[in-house]
């Protein structure tokens, strides 16, 4: 008799464990192969989180995550808070937690004459994305400050960042726009950077560190879950955290970077590092939304769509 008891208190304690594991809300996140996000996801599953079970699914690029987030085949994926807004115009209800405040940046061959925007005059600028990447339309609007149309006065080039980066390599052209893990790897060749997306946003008045990755997702589906949704975004931070302080943390993700030499990997170190977010708040949003208006009108209106405004609803509110 007092066997079967223990018998039954052993089922009972091994079907409240089971239970207990079975309450962890799976976060279905789509990341791209080789992105950054692979490298914080990494460091979080070193650490077992207690309220969500991290399910990673790859995507080939960009649009393909947005595909599987509009489908429903993934809850989460990094992006941009414009296309955000932009579905919201729509009536979607997806919503965006900042995740890196690092941008692009403009780069140039160590022993380039150019050493300012007024310098690009006449030369052949290479552009990531196309024409309607921020980066671009943003340092065409700061040029105009200087009397500088650079839609008619530089010889464009886009394409992808590996082919951005390729050109400059190959002198065809005088200088890249680019992402930033394309330019930190350039730097660490010996290439010299001339601006990057923060300073061009300075140029034109917006002070505050405005986060333009991060991670979306539907705010319907996070309502219900938004314990384990906040445990994740801290879980985030600490990983980042950790890579950034830690040797032992950041060795163990190298592979992760594709750099083989050290210059590239302290370079990459560097750059994902100065992209950590110190504050979030009002002041940012508000200064996003400052940002949505003047792409709006730069872009005319083929960027952010018809909305004239930040939708209101963009931003996850952590609370």
């Amino acid at each position: 008799m007092k066997f079967n008891a223990l018998f039954f208190i052993s089922l009972c304690l091994l079907a409240s464990s089971g239970s207990y594991a079975a309450e962890k809300t799976v976060i279905r996140l789509g990341v791209q192969a080789s992105g950054t996000v692979d490298w914080e996801v990494a460091a979080i599953q070193d650490n077992p989180q207690a309220d969500f079970q991290l399910e990673i699914q790859r995507v080939a690029n960009a649009e393909a995550g947005k595909i599987a987030l509009q489908s429903g085949a993934v809850d989460m994926i990094v992006s941009d808070w414009i296309w955000v807004s932009s579905l919201r115009a729509t009536g979607s209800d997806f919503t965006f937690y900042p995740y890196s405040d690092t941008s692009g940046a403009l780069v140039v061959a160590e022993n380039s004459p150019i050493h300012s925007i007024k310098d690009l005059n006449g030369k052949r600028l290479g552009i990531a994305g196309g024409e309607l990447d921020k980066n671009w339309l943003l340092l065409q609007a700061l040029a105009k400050q200087e009397q500088l149309d650079l839609n008619a006065s530089v010889e464009k080039v886009f394409g992808a960042p590996p082919l951005i980066s390729e050109q400059i390599k190959q002198n065809r052209v005088d200088a890249a726009l680019t992402y930033w893990h394309f330019a930190a790897k350039l730097e660490a060749q010996g290439y010299r950077q001339i601006i990057d997306g923060r300073d061009i946003l300075k140029g034109l008045g917006i002070q505050e560190n405005v986060p333009s990755l991060g991670y979306v997702f539907k705010e319907s589906w996070a309502m219900s879950r938004k314990q384990a949704i906040n445990s994740f975004f801290k879980a985030g931070k600490q990983a980042k955290n950790q890579l950034c302080i830690s040797d032992a943390a950041w060795q163990k993700i190298i592979p992760l970077t594709k750099a083989d030499d050290l210059p590239t990997q302290t370079k990459l170190r560097q750059r994902y590092c100065e992209g950590n977010i110190e504050h979030w708040g009002q002041e940012q949003q508000q200064a996003a939304g400052r940002i949505y208006t003047m792409l709006h009108t730069l872009s005319n209106k083929q960027l952010t769509g018809h909305s004239d405004t930040l939708q209101p609803g963009t931003f996850w509110s952590a609370e």
